[in-house]
């Protein structure tokens, strides 16, 4: 892919004994990037292999030119996991606060990413007080923090009512034009029409990757869904063969 962002050869991961990803080639550039498959296929371990926190058995990760988990990335990469990643004995802005600090960034970031989630109002508010789509929040502000080049979201939309979920599609695509690349995982198909690109996951392997408009076209289908159902049943009657 011309100018990407993340460059994967040959990724093999093995967890418990279980291979989870085998022999993965992948290149994500720009833009929001749709990560989406059913739970336990590997999307949260393909995420954690581009952050450089999930120990792989063989191939490469490459981010922004740096091996996957480098120093030197440390500054340039937010993560939110699934779970929460804050601490719950802190206000809204003293957790930024500290990951600022800890990521060497002025105040001044703290108060921009609690803006840009639209939490102005919970400031002072503990974390642990919060609703649960209002933490998820909160650990998308530390994942803002400092404006990273890429962006690695791990279901962050679970739970939310539609029109935050609609309002964080906007914030992440308002994201991606100043040119970083979101990537965001959901099992969620009708999230996918969002994305500007698809990486469509079944048992550890990319089985569709593209514009979801030359996904459904390819498929013959007017809707992702549809799309995936077609290309599992390709998928199973490649592997019968």
């Amino acid at each position: 892919m011309m100018n990407s962002i993340v460059d994967i050869a040959g990724l093999r991961v093995v967890r418990g004994g279980r291979t989870v990803l085998d022999g993965l080639d992948l290149a994500i550039g720009p833009g929001v990037t749709g990560l989406l498959g059913p739970s336990g296929c590997g999307k949260s371990t393909l995420l954690r292999s581009i952050v450089g926190v999930q120990r792989v058995a063989a191939g490469t990760v490459t981010v922004l030119g740096e091996a996957a988990g480098g120093r030197p990335l440390r500054e340039r990469i937010g993560y939110q996991t699934q779970s929460p990643s804050t601490y719950d004995d802190l206000s809204v802005l003293e957790n930024l606060r500290f990951f600022a600090r800890v990521l060497g960034l002025p105040p001044a970031a703290a108060e921009d990413s609690l803006a840009a989630v639209d939490l102005g109002g919970h400031r002072d508010a503990v974390v642990g007080r919060l609703s649960g789509g209002q933490r998820s929040r909160v650990g998308l502000a530390v994942a803002l923090l400092g404006s990273p080049a890429l962006l690695v979201l791990d279901e962050p939309t679970v739970g939310l009512d539609p029109v935050l979920r609609r309002d964080l599609w906007e914030l992440f695509h308002r994201i991606a034009d100043r040119g970083a690349a979101v990537v965001v995982s959901s099992h969620v198909m009708d999230e996918a029409e969002r994305c500007d690109a698809l990486l469509l996951m079944r048992a550890g392997r990319i089985i569709a990757d593209g514009p979801p408009g030359e996904i459904k076209a390819a498929q013959g289908v007017d809707d992702i869904e549809s799309a995936f159902l077609g290309l599992v049943a390709d998928d199973e009657g490649g592997e019968a063969a």
